[in-house]
């Protein structure tokens, strides 16, 4: 096994090919409460030191940042508690890094929880929670629409473009909004920072779609050539075979179809449901696979130490009564964040941490002051806030075809719940989600009378209009406390909290959607159209202009050989004009149709 150059650790990162398991410790199939809480506690893996905010940070003034983001993910993983496989890679991460147990995204489902880290703004508050707002006309009888932030709302990494950041997403966006061409210097399933200017940081996303739900009844969706890319590192393959999938027989096995999978109450524990647990697993361990080799580029580039690596997952687990709720197990997800020179290797922050604190703590780091319309607060760097979060907010709407108005909010200890439509049941028969065998198997045993009482509880015709749930004593939230007596003051405590949080950030429950839609297209029945920029050239310096309050503008020089930057630039004031060649710009308010692309020659622009 190779070993880093530095410390003589063996270095993981170097380790391409599957990694042989050895004896697994396995959890009893009752997946009993004491057991869980002895695992929140006792962790295999676990790091000892629980207070690695009291370190100061010693960071690069503009560091690089690497977010290595995966989907549909639990807390299954070593050094959160689970050790039912290896994940080499993310251990050497956590050996190296902080591990963080209390994140939280505001949604149970990806595209709502990624226009919060797009935006830094609550997705229930800027008409971004109905999952999804692009499609399901026929169903819902609503036009396409997208979620409208307030003006002077940006994207996070058009931000750090300005602030001379170099920055790619490889390469899912669902954001809920169509991303303005300023947003990225790279969009792509080859976007990478090898491709900035020398020197230039960068923030890079690499998405890894291997545990998202789709793995459950799908081998692995679309993975033969992103296996092929990730594990050669090969960054400029392209193929037309890019969305070919893998069958059955070629799915790589990783983790052993036997072992005795922790299934959790919610869940029968039956011959589908095990092969789902095994999916699931074997999806994480080719993840691991995967995240180990764009580490090994990093180190090979000789970046390590000057980057800031992100690991973490775009909500709770993908299987049901996980994904879509607003449950722990659809919103916790495990982060690890590893800093130059393994500052704080090895620690562990309990902190509660949320999706919307993600574009404030990514400014601190990058030493850039977080803009004010941000509603999270930055946990690390120069802008870190005081005093750490006391609560953790959520919300489910519309997922595809169907629609419940679900709001929660936590803190450390105790999780409140609000439900809107009381009368309508927990379960939505949602078609994508029904593909899966273990959903499937749920709705056999329903209708065969075989589940038992706690996996029964997602299919009752109605719900409590309130619940209160002890997340530690109570980890997979079964029993709702809200009527007892010795919990009235907490119930109050979260009760007003909901409410404040509500008022704040301008969440209307149960609206109806139609109504949504007018609100954000301000009493139209059209979709908003950015305005077309206006140019004009004085003195040698070059302006543009939108009438769209809060548009960004893009714009790209054109060579007279029709040669042109492969990314557009972001205007933010007077620059100097070229003397010959084309001007092109387009003006793009989130939320609404970018302007027509527009485009002069300098010299009649004067």
């Amino acid at each position: 096994m190779p070993f880093c150059r530095k410390t003589g650790i063996p270095n993981i990162w170097k380790t391409n090919e599957p990694t042989e398991m050895t004896e697994p410790i396995t959890l009893r199939k009752s997946y009993t409460v004491l057991l869980c809480i002895f695992l929140a506690c006792c962790q295999t893996e676990q790091p000892q030191h629980t207070d690695p905010s009291s370190d100061e940070l010693e960071l690069p003034a503009h560091p690089n940042i690497l977010w290595l983001v995966t989907e549909d993910l639990g807390p299954w993983l070593p050094m959160f508690g689970d050790s039912t496989i290896q994940t080499p890679n993310l251990s050497r991460l956590a050996a190296e890094g902080v591990v963080y147990p209390n994140l939280y995204s505001p949604s149970g489902v990806c595209a709502p929880s990624r226009a919060a880290i797009a935006t830094g703004m609550y997705p229930s508050g800027i008409g971004a929670n109905h999952m999804r707002t692009t499609s399901y006309t026929e169903v819902t009888g609503l036009p396409s629409y997208e979620a409208v932030p307030p003006p002077q709302a940006r994207m996070m990494s058009e931000i750090l473009r300005i602030n001379g950041y170099y920055c790619t997403n490889n390469s899912k966006k669902d954001y809920q909004f169509q991303d303005p061409v300023t947003a990225w210097d790279e969009s792509s399933n080859f976007a990478h920072w090898r491709n900035r200017a020398p020197d230039q940081p960068f923030f890079a996303i690499f998405n890894f779609t291997t545990t998202h739900e789709s793995g459950l009844f799908e081998p692995y969706g679309f993975r033969h050539n992103e296996m092929r890319h990730y594990h050669a590192g090969d960054t400029t393959f392209k193929s037309a075979q890019w969305g070919t999938r893998t069958t059955e027989e070629e799915t790589p096995v990783h983790v052993a179809k036997d072992l005795d999978f922790p299934i959790p109450p919610y869940l029968p524990d039956t011959e589908p449901v095990r092969r789902d647990m095994w999916k699931m697993y074997n999806n994480i361990a080719e993840m691991d696979r995967q995240l180990g080799a764009v580490l090994d580029q990093l180190e090979a580039d000789g970046l390590l130490e000057q980057t800031i690596i992100f690991f973490y997952g775009d909500h709770g687990g993908p299987l049901p009564r996980q994904k879509r709720l607003i449950y722990d197990s659809g919103l916790n997800t495990p982060m690890i964040i590893r800093f130059p020179n393994r500052q704080k290797a090895g620690s562990r922050d309990n902190q509660l941490l949320s999706f919307i604190d993600f574009a404030p703590t990514v400014f601190s780091l990058a030493g850039i002051s977080p803009p004010d319309y941000l509603q999270g607060q930055a946990f690390l760097g120069a802008y870190q806030s005081d005093q750490p979060r006391k609560y953790i907010h959520a919300a489910a709407d519309r997922f595809d075809g169907f629609t419940d108005a679900i709001r929660a909010v936590r803190g450390q200890k105790f999780k409140y719940i609000r439900n809107y439509r009381p009368e309508q049941a927990y379960y939505l028969p949602v078609v994508y989600r029904e593909r899966i065998p273990t959903m499937q198997e749920l709705l056999r045993m329903r209708d065969s009378g075989e589940l038992d009482q706690y996996q029964l509880q997602w299919f009752r015709e109605s719900k409590d209009q309130e619940e209160l749930f002890d997340c530690v004593s109570d980890p997979h939230e079964l029993h709702n406390l809200a009527g007892d007596p010795a919990y009235q003051e907490v119930l109050q405590e979260l009760r007003h909290e909901m409410d404040r949080w509500l008022t704040d950030i301008g969440d209307q429950p149960n609206l109806p959607e139609a109504e949504l839609v007018n609100q954000l297209w301000q009493g139209s029945d059209q979709k908003p159209v950015t305005a077309n920029p206006e140019i004009s050239i004085a003195d040698g310096k070059l302006n543009i202009s939108c009438d769209t309050e809060g548009a960004s503008i893009g714009y790209k020089f054109v060579n007279n050989d029709g040669s042109e930057p492969p990314a557009w630039s972001v205007y933010t004031q007077d620059i100097k004009a070229p003397a010959t060649g084309d001007i092109v710009v387009q003006a793009h308010r989130i939320g609404y149709e970018p302007s027509e692309v527009v485009q002069v020659d300098a010299g009649q622009a004067k």
